[in-house]
């Protein structure tokens, strides 16, 4: 699954992927991209909060990417 956040802030990205998280099966790898900078420190605390692994981080033209799995 595949969140787009470009363009948008902490809170309301992290409260997107939340939900993409939520709706996804237990191994599901949800993709996150986004421009926002602070995600760099939110989005890990986010995983290592809810148990979740992050699997990936990316800077690839100004766009954050994030590959996060759903813990079980």
């Amino acid at each position: 699954q595949q969140v787009y956040a470009t363009g948008l802030t902490c809170p309301d990205l992290v409260m997107f992927l939340h939900a993409a998280i939520r709706w996804a099966g237990v191994g599901y790898v949800v993709c996150l991209s986004s421009t926002d900078p602070s995600t760099q420190r939110d989005v890990p605390s986010f995983c290592e909060f809810l148990g979740h692994s992050l699997l990936e981080t990316n800077l690839t033209q100004e766009q954050f990417i994030y590959r996060v799995k759903k813990a079980g």
